[in-house]
């Protein structure tokens, strides 16, 4: 009796973890796909708050957790590098990871002066990277 229990608490555990799994695996995005900055631009110097305008080819744009074949939403990396994202994991929201799981392809910031990187990411409903990642360049504007 208690190995049946055993058995029927594990499977059960397997079925509950089945799709937190697959929710992590990485879809394929289509080739050719671009995510990059319609503004601004490489080198600009702004002042704040500033516009963020992105741009995408190749797939389409859905709020966040819309199951749908060729969309995703974007994601906006400040002042992050790149390799210090785990591309294998759902990205956090915070100020340097910022999230547009309404769809949105336009933002506003506020940005201390100085020096700073963006970079893009369009990422699958569940905040997880394609692979491989659609990214954009990274960018260095100059707020004022």
């Amino acid at each position: 009796m208690n190995k049946w229990i055993a058995g029927l608490a594990l499977a059960g555990g397997m079925l509950l973890a089945g799709p937190a799994l697959a929710q992590m695996e990485r879809a394929s995005a289509p080739e050719g796909t671009e995510v990059y900055f319609i503004s601004p631009e490489e080198g600009a110097t702004v002042e704040t708050p500033l516009t963020v305008r992105m741009g995408l080819k190749g797939m389409g744009v859905a709020p966040a957790g819309t199951q749908a074949d060729g969309t995703g939403h974007h994601h906006l990396l400040v002042d992050t590098p790149l390799d210090e994202v785990d591309l294998d994991q759902p990205l956090p929201a915070n100020d340097a990871m910022r999230h547009f799981g309404g769809g949105q392809t336009e933002t506003t910031l506020d940005l201390e002066p100085g020096e700073h990187t963006l970079q893009l990411l369009f990422m699958d409903a569940n905040h997880v990277s394609f692979d491989p990642p659609v990214t954009s360049d990274p960018i260095t504007i100059t707020v004022e």
